[in-house]
């Protein structure tokens, strides 16, 4: 496991990266918006939508838990796929109508700003390894 600092601290359990707080609220959004969806959609969109938010919180707290660092960054990088889908699955919903072209631009904008704080959380053990060389 690569030790995660934040303000000069170590950080602990998952559950304190800010990285995985924010996706967990991202989840939580994604389960309260399906709900209004139609029924047809609950085995399909609605689904993969909640499958893909959730895939973020999970491989954070997984990767969290790989000892070997290469390991780790891969768990670091399959949320950012899972938030690309996300992204697709928020297009169809605009596209059929589930939700509005405000609602697609904020949680969109939600996703991509994740993907940011993933793609720094991607680099942060690689820089970590490189100081110790």
């Amino acid at each position: 496991m690569v030790e995660v600092v934040k303000e000069g601290k170590p950080v602990f359990t998952f559950e304190d990266l800010d990285v995985w707080k924010k996706a967990r609220v991202m989840r939580n959004q994604i389960s309260k918006l399906v709900k209004i969806f139609p029924k047809e959609e609950k085995y399909r969109l609605s689904d993969q939508m909640i499958r893909a938010s959730r895939s973020v919180t999970a491989n954070l707290a997984e990767g969290y838990g790989r000892f070997h660092y290469k390991e780790n960054i891969q768990f670091r990088r399959q949320p950012r796929g899972s938030l690309f889908e996300l992204i697709d699955h928020l297009t169809v919903a605009l596209d059929e109508k589930y939700i509005n072209t405000d609602e697609f631009i904020f949680l969109r904008a939600k996703c991509y700003a994740l993907i940011k704080k993933l793609n720094s959380y991607i680099k942060y053990p690689k820089i970590q390894v490189e100081k110790t060389k």
